[in-house]
């Protein structure tokens, strides 16, 4: 095992020399390319009720419409982003992007529910080249500048997310929901074409082994690596709560007393822009050895915020802070595990993102349905205890396993 791993130190040397190193420019484009794709996972988020009356869904489960979003996202960071270890990386981008050209068009025209939820779970699959993205990048940037490269990268992510929920909403109330994936469509085949000019020729992986050993080799590291399997369990419990969150937060700001467009509920969710500076921030901390002081003050402000986020029904600018806040935190969490994982094995940087994410998914999936039936069996209370239950117990978890994670220091 250990000639294993040092053979593919070597090849990572060999392959990290041959590799252009990050640009502003490209860190910029792979910033813009990582938004647009995910952006396609939550641009269903404000057309919940609009999806449920179109297809017949009723409002208690049409959460279904996220959750299978994630599950696709899910199967696509365990048997695609995998890939980005093994083949070149600018074929994969380039072929990801381009499929989700085709599935967004199947979800613009989907005439049925029976098309529309294979068709989302498509789109969650391919919008998994955000991850392959992230990964090449932190592979490109220098070790001292890794966690500000990904910060710049997860910034790009964090606006897209922003920017889907107020394009969605705007969008569907002047041409119609369906225009939302149709404009998505043409966006991506044009980030299609910029990646292709790009991006290194040949961006070779550093390892030759068999798909079905690669695919195997993300569960081989979760069993090797304790830093990664304790930071997915926080990615999984950040992300249950945040999602809990955003997938209910348009139930009661749709319906009475505020009865809010779908272009004010996506403009209310940029006042989340604030995580875009948090991941900034976080990815400036972790290279200077402070991922662990970090990640206890992101976990603590989540916690905290749904005190804020709880009294939306007697201030909805109570609720504003509270989504300020609680992405800040979130997202420098989510930077700061990132930094630390990809310390581990410089050779395997896309299948510790796979494995990483694959939590992420499971926890968006599961906040996705659960707060939609917390809010039809109680109401915004309920979720808000709910969200702040999962949030505390992230917490409680960072704090237990502490010592279990290497020291900060770079290396």
């Amino acid at each position: 095992m250990q000639l294993n791993i040092d053979a593919a130190a070597a090849r990572d040397a060999q392959a990290r020399t041959a590799t252009p190193q990050i640009t502003a420019a490209m860190a910029l484009l792979f910033a813009v390319a990582c938004g647009l794709a995910v952006a396609n996972v939550y641009y269903a988020q404000p057309l919940l009720d609009t999806l449920a009356a179109t297809f017949g869904i009723r409002p208690a489960t049409v959460g279904i419409v996220i959750t299978i979003t994630q599950v696709g996202y899910g199967l696509g960071l365990l048997l695609v982003v995998p890939l980005g270890d093994l083949i070149d990386r600018r074929q994969l981008i380039v072929g990801q992007s381009l499929l989700s050209v085709i599935a967004l068009l199947c979800v613009a025209l989907a005439p049925s529910a029976a098309v529309l939820l294979p068709a989302m779970a498509a789109v969650g699959l391919l919008a998994v080249v955000t991850q392959v993205l992230v990964a090449y990048a932190a592979l490109m940037a220098p070790p001292g500048e890794r966690g500000r490269v990904v910060g710049i990268v997860t910034s790009g992510i964090i606006v897209g997310i922003l920017l889907a929920r107020a394009v969605s909403g705007t969008l569907s109330d002047l041409v119609g929901w369906r225009s939302v994936y149709l404009v998505s469509a043409a966006a991506t085949l044009v980030v299609s074409g910029l990646l292709w000019k790009a991006l290194p020729r040949r961006a070779l992986p550093s390892v030759r082994i068999s798909y079905l050993q690669l695919i195997r080799s993300v569960f081989t590291l979760f069993a090797e690596e304790p830093v990664l399997r304790i930071r997915a369990v926080l990615a999984m419990l950040i992300f249950m709560a945040i999602t809990m969150l955003l997938t209910a937060m348009v139930l009661p700001l749709t319906a009475a007393p505020f009865s809010l467009s779908h272009t004010q509920v996506g403009l209310f969710g940029l006042a989340g822009a604030a995580g875009a500076m948090g991941a900034a921030r976080a990815g400036r901390q972790a290279d200077r050895g402070r991922a662990q002081r970090t990640t206890g003050i992101g976990l603590s402000v989540m916690l905290l915020s749904w005190a804020l986020i709880a009294m939306l029904p007697w201030s909805i600018w109570a609720m504003v802070v509270g989504v300020v806040t609680i992405d800040f935190g979130l997202q420098s969490v989510h930077v700061a595990n990132q930094s630390l994982i990809y310390r581990v094995r410089p050779e395997a940087q896309s299948r510790l993102t796979a494995g990483y994410m694959i939590f992420y998914s499971i926890g968006s999936a599961t906040g996705s349905i659960a707060s939609t039936m917390l809010y039809a069996h109680g109401g915004w209370n309920i979720v808000c205890l709910a969200g702040a239950l999962t949030s505390g117990l992230a917490l409680a978890f960072w704090a237990m396993t502490r010592h279990l994670t290497p020291q900060d220091a770079s290396p």
